[in-house]
């Protein structure tokens, strides 16, 4: 049986990393690249406002290849959906059977995501799908993943948690009902360490801002 030929639709994010964790334990399943969409006025990646230089390192220190999609801003739906379709086309082209994604129960976020790939010749992988998200986050700090959170929805969690390290304290300090892996959007995060990694990537939290409804913490590369 060949085995599964897999680009990872890569956030930047914590929860991309444990996918990438996972897929990695599976012998049927070879991870040949990364797939990011950045916003290209900014240079940062889209919604986790991380920058695409800090982006690169990720690639670097997980060891594969990183394919950039190119997003404008503002960004209808139509300018992603074809720059998804330019990165699916190239997948294809490369021989891709499947592209995985790290959604967790969100099923309006998984139907899109088939959508997306449903009139070409690569499956969809879910492999974190319907997993408990309060063992996930604790999972993913046991095994030394380190992350900062980059973006927080001031509606559901205090300004000041844009910045902190997502760790048992931030996970005893979230308010009720904020879900722990932060999978209904109440915040967004930088892995800096990981299983998948093969050395951390040393950052420093500069400042804080408010943008567009969302309380953004710049986390900055470290030399």
């Amino acid at each position: 049986m060949s085995k599964k030929r897999v680009w990872l639709w890569w956030s930047s994010g914590k929860d991309s990393a444990w996918t990438l964790h996972v897929l990695r334990q599976d012998r049927d399943v070879v991870v040949e690249a990364l797939v990011t969409s950045v916003n290209q006025v900014a240079e940062r990646v889209a919604m986790h406002a991380v920058r695409q230089t800090l982006l690169e390192k990720q690639a670097e220190a997980a060891g594969l290849p990183l394919h950039i999609m190119p997003l404008p801003w503002p960004c209808p739906n139509g300018a992603y959906e074809a720059a998804a379709a330019d990165i699916i086309a190239m997948a294809e082209a490369a021989g891709v059977t499947h592209m995985a994604f790290g959604d967790l129960f969100l099923e309006d976020i998984r139907a899109y995501r088939e959508n997306l790939l449903k009139d070409s010749t690569i499956e969809p992988l879910f492999p974190l799908w319907r997993q408990p998200t309060e063992q996930l986050a604790h999972d993913m700090i046991a095994s030394g993943q380190e992350a900062y959170l980059t973006c927080v929805d001031p509606n559901v969690l205090p300004a000041e948690f844009a910045g902190r390290r997502f760790d048992q304290q931030l996970l005893d300090d979230l308010p009720f009902g904020v879900d722990l892996c932060g999978e209904n959007g109440e915040f967004h995060s930088f892995v800096c360490a990981a299983p998948v990694f093969d050395h951390p990537i040393l950052v420093a939290v500069g400042e804080r801002v408010t943008r567009d409804g969302f309380v953004f913490a710049d986390v900055m590369p470290v030399d």
